[in-house]
């Protein structure tokens, strides 16, 4: 099973895009199997989806290191979504929907194109990203107790009924998706591999926050 699942990845890996267009915001990630909606209203990034559209509907999420200039520093590894929602609205912007396929490191920056980055991904470290989730089990009590005391601190309500009867991996994506943490402590997130080590990253960050 385990050859089986290795070769199947391999075999997905080859089919990713070798260029990939950008589109970088702080404080947003993206996870394989992760779930964003975009509300995209800038020129260069309606470009960016109008091309993606015709080219295989891939985009790549990263943040910037910093939030100043109009071409930041991006850190070295984001995740890759495949479009599959879009709609326009009345006043001419973009609902997108991103579905995360596979994280990335930055091999190379190329020539931007209609206003937005582009890149060349590396896809090779995170071939397990395309593997069939593992069958791993997260400490679910001990974060429910300091997703409670976060959710507590930051005067956020939820729907706890949902959360309890959410699986552990989109439990731990929707978490690292969704939470006010700040850009480095997402990044961490992003590039912890495993859901083991990322739910034990997510319960420590959740903690000091609480306290």
């Amino acid at each position: 099973r385990m050859i089986t699942s290795d070769l199947d990845s391999n075999a997905l890996l080859r089919a990713l895009p070798t260029e990939l267009p950008v589109f970088p915001l702080q404080g947003v990630v993206l996870l394989p199997r992760g779930r964003l909606p975009l509300n995209v209203f800038e020129p260069r990034y309606m470009a960016l989806m109008n091309d993606a559209l015709g080219l295989g509907r891939m985009v790549g999420m990263i943040q910037p290191t910093q939030n100043t200039g109009d071409h930041p520093p991006l850190y070295k590894i984001g995740c890759a979504g495949r479009i599959v929602s879009f709609s326009e609205t009345d006043d001419g912007r973009y609902l997108v929907a991103l579905l995360g396929v596979c994280r990335f490191g930055v091999a190379e920056e190329l020539p931007m194109q209609n206003g937005y980055r582009r890149i060349r991904p590396d896809w090779a470290p995170f071939a397990a990203d395309l593997a069939p989730p593992a069958d791993d089990k997260i400490d679910r009590p001990r974060l429910f107790v300091a997703l409670r005391n976060y959710f507590k601190v930051h005067n956020i309500t939820a729907n706890w009924e949902a959360i309890q009867h959410t699986d552990d991996e989109q439990l731990v994506i929707s978490l690292t998706m969704i939470c006010p943490f700040e850009a480095n402590e997402k990044q961490a997130l992003i590039e912890t591999n495993g859901l083991i080590a990322r739910s034990n990253l997510l319960q420590a960050l959740l903690e000091m926050a609480a306290l």
